[in-house]
């Protein structure tokens, strides 16, 4: 079994911050599920059910949430007026679902991305991929909008630089 993490160790830095989910990540697992849903639907598109419009509306519902978790965060963090307070617990689990959404929704995207391109080259020769195609595109944009709102979030939840006074200062010990 192995030991925990030994903070006395050299390298090891207990206050690295969390950073910025990268673009590269995003990307990749975009392109993996594309290249999974084209997989996925070329060999068994004939024994799939049809597509829904609850996905897109569930992964809408979602982004919309994080949008308004984004504003209210920011000005919270701002100390806007009127605003209120801002528990860091709180802001912990955004950032949290933040990083989780950014992949689901590129996950998401990615997936619908490679059903819709699959769908609009079928359509002529599959009925029912022209059936499919709306609600495919629906799923790649919903999942891009989840993607930008997460990412909105997360910038949210940035604890903003020290005032420059404050930098200044000598710490009081």
């Amino acid at each position: 079994m192995p030991s925990p993490p030994d903070p006395a160790r050299p390298g090891f830095d207990t206050r690295r911050p969390l950073g910025p989910t990268p673009p590269s990540t995003l990307i990749v697992a975009a392109l993996a599920a594309a290249a999974i849903a084209w997989f996925m639907i070329s060999r068994f598109y004939s024994n799939m059910y049809d597509l829904t419009w609850i996905p897109p509306v569930m992964i809408a519902a979602l982004a919309a949430g994080e949008v308004l978790a984004a504003r209210t965060t920011a000005a919270r963090i701002a100390r806007k007026p009127g605003a209120g307070r801002l528990d860091p617990l709180l802001v912990s689990r955004f950032v949290a679902l933040a990083k989780a959404s950014a992949v689901a929704g590129a996950i998401f995207f990615g997936f619908y991305s490679g059903f819709g391109i699959w769908l609009g080259i079928e359509r002529s020769t599959l009925e029912h991929a022209g059936n499919d195609l709306p609600k495919a595109i629906a799923g790649a944009v919903t999942g891009l909008a989840l993607t930008g709102a997460a990412l909105w979030l997360e910038r949210a939840c940035r604890v903003p630089p020290p005032p420059e006074d404050a930098k200044d200062s000598p710490e009081e010990s």
